[in-house]
């Protein structure tokens, strides 16, 4: 199916990994606009100093095709829990989406996220019985 008929709305478990080796599960709720994207995360908080746990997010992005980017800001206004970036490619079945996350000039490494097959279906098809 073509990924720009594809609605990425829904739940997304996820993974990213920064460049030493550790690694961060976070889970995702997509709102899926046509070209835009908006949504939060949640996720343990890892390392040093931690305002929160879990540590909370927006999501804010754009799609075009099978080319996915959004902002991650952290709900804690602090330096080191910031802005990030990401950028991904969508699988052609709007399964998984995979690519870099960067904080520019600080660090970056890679994400993955994964729903189940169908979900995109069913919210579509729940939807459209509402409308």
């Amino acid at each position: 199916m073509d990924t720009e008929a594809q609605n990425l709305t829904g739940v997304w478990n996820g993974l990213y990994s920064y460049p030493d080796g550790r690694s961060v599960t976070f889970v995702a709720t997509l709102i899926d606009g046509g070209s835009t994207l908006s949504g939060s995360t949640h996720e343990p908080c890892v390392g040093g100093y931690c305002p929160a746990a879990p540590l909370f997010a927006t999501l804010m992005g754009h799609r075009s095709g099978s080319a996915v980017t959004f902002r991650k800001t952290y709900e804690a206004a602090i330096p080191r829990y910031g802005t990030v970036n990401y950028e991904g490619r969508l699988n052609g079945d709007a399964t998984e989406i995979e690519g870099r996350w960067m904080i520019p000039g600080v660090w970056s490494g890679k994400f993955m996220m994964i729903r189940p097959a169908g979900k995109a279906e069913a919210v579509a098809r729940r939807v459209f019985e509402r409308a």
